[in-house]
């Protein structure tokens, strides 16, 4: 498994997402409030709009979310199963931070 360097953790605002290319595969990066980082695919799949890293990061039920910034659709940034229409699910990343850094893998 390889891991790309995405940014710095403090360039990430909190409750924001970034997008990044890792391995030719855009990727929707988020921090939550608690200082929690999330990967998911950027794709939306209702829109088919690579958007989700300019979605509304939030929670339901005290689960880390995101919600399309087209349709509104809430995706779980843990499961990326969409929360309500549960047959449509976005491909979850792996994501740590080393040395201060966001690094994702999508292998």
């Amino acid at each position: 498994m390889s891991w790309t360097r995405i940014c710095d953790f403090d360039s990430m605002l909190p409750e924001r997402g970034v997008c990044a290319l890792v391995d030719g595969v855009q990727v929707a990066v988020f921090r939550t409030h608690d200082g929690g980082v999330h990967a998911l695919g950027n794709l939306d799949p209702f829109s088919g709009a690579y958007v989700l890293s300019r979605g509304i990061v939030g929670t339901r039920k005290d689960e880390p979310t995101v919600a399309s910034p087209l349709h509104k659709q809430v995706f779980s940034l843990v499961s990326g199963m969409c929360l309500d229409e549960r047959q449509v699910s976005v491909p979850v990343y792996r994501v740590r931070v080393a040395d201060g850094s966001v690094e994702v893998s999508v292998g």
